[in-house]
């Protein structure tokens, strides 16, 4: 190790449901999610991990592995007036070292995993180091927070439809994915900020939002986000037997439509 290159080995792995870079929350504290650290075996992390289970919180030191590139100057998913800040002074992945923080709930350690909750890690995450999260020397509410006290706090309502919550809760027990916090993440701020989300409009001025390979239809009424419905976003012709499947995941699509048929 010198001070022009540092050399850093991965202690363990995220394992969770949330795969693609717009499934991940802005922050820890605004998923609802559950995963699990697994640590590299025969390296004597058993003993490491003694102690911690007594911690509410602690803070996970990983690597931003579908990052390949930094930019200096970012624009943060939430900006008063869609400004560009430079990069050290956001948590944006894009750095000059891909290194990031997330400050999680620890539920329960067994063996060499780490069970965790409410974070922004994506599955296979590069885990670097695990360190405890102490109240009185990680906590300064009153800071002054820069740019960021200038986020005029107006966030959006979310109302999801019975039609729209059953077809979800359906899709959730197919394949795991959770749609309401996808809404409720996605959709809070700036709900139809094309640059930013996978929104298109849509057909009677509603609009959709793409979640992995499905549509979330959604109207936006003063400051509600009123979600309609759910669909596939593969044709007829995608869904027929012997097409590509890169994503593994079109007998969840077939099964959806044999119980809702478009």
């Amino acid at each position: 190790m010198s001070s022009e290159s540092i050399t850093f080995a991965p202690v363990g792995t995220v394992h969770c449901e949330f795969k693609y870079r717009f499934e991940t929350a802005r922050q820890g504290v605004f998923a609802k999610n559950r995963g699990y650290i697994e640590l590299l075996p025969h390296r004597n992390y058993e003993q490491a991990l003694e102690d911690l289970d007594g911690f509410e919180r602690i803070w996970v030191i990983f690597a931003f592995h579908l990052n390949h590139d930094w930019k200096p100057k970012v624009t943060p998913p939430v900006v008063p007036g869609q400004r560009r800040f430079g990069v050290f002074a956001t948590r944006a992945p894009y750095r000059p070292n891909p290194v990031g923080i997330s400050c999680v709930e620890l539920e329960k350690v067994e063996g060499l995993r780490v069970y965790i909750r409410n974070f922004d890690m994506l599955d296979q995450t590069p885990v670097l180091d695990i360190k405890p999260y102490i109240p009185e020397a990680d906590s300064f509410p009153e800071s002054r927070a820069g740019w960021r006290d200038e986020i005029r706090r107006e966030e959006y309502s979310i109302q999801i439809e019975d039609t729209a919550r059953e077809k979800m809760a359906v899709i959730h027990t197919l394949c795991g994915l959770d749609m309401e916090n996808f809404c409720k993440v996605q959709l809070i701020r700036e709900p139809t900020a094309k640059e930013r989300k996978r929104v298109e409009p849509y057909h009677g001025g509603l609009w959709t939002i793409g979640c992995r390979t499905w549509r979330i239809a959604f109207r936006v009424k003063d400051r509600t986000v009123e979600i309609l419905d759910v669909f596939s976003n593969y044709s007829p012709e995608e869904l027929r037997a012997g097409q590509p499947d890169p994503y593994h995941d079109k007998e969840f699509h077939r099964r959806f439509q044999e119980k809702y048929p478009v």
